[in-house]
């Protein structure tokens, strides 16, 4: 780990959301963080293996990512939103076919078996 990433680690206010054992590999667990739903995706053997997303899809207005569908796309592991499929890179959150489209993401990280969310 890089120091710029150790002193973003040591500054960022963490707050537990769920236990590790909550997470369900390849797949979306729905959790409530500071009033929005925030979509969790674990994705083991991955560079980074657990993501936070929001849950809101912006095409649709439902909150429904979390339901989404896990893959590669142009090198990029994505979620499919499952109403019109559009798919969201869960590094950074942008829309793949749409560039005016992307979903909030927020640090996350698991510490003594517990899921915590950065602010």
């Amino acid at each position: 780990m890089s120091q710029s990433n150790v002193a973003m680690q040591s500054q960022t206010q963490w707050t537990p959301v769920c236990a590790e054992t909550d997470l369900v590999a390849q797949s979306g667990v729905v959790v409530w963080h500071e009033g929005t739903q925030v979509a969790l995706f674990y994705v083991p053997g991955a560079e980074t293996e657990v993501h936070a997303l929001d849950n809101h899809d912006p095409l649709s207005g439902a909150n429904v990512i979390g339901r989404g569908l896990i893959g590669s796309l142009k090198g990029e592991l994505v979620v499919a939103s499952p109403l019109y499929k559009q798919h969201f890179c869960l590094r950074d959150g942008r829309c793949l076919e749409d560039e005016g489209q992307a979903l909030r993401v927020w640090p996350v990280r698991v510490n003594a078996g517990q899921v915590e969310i950065g602010a």
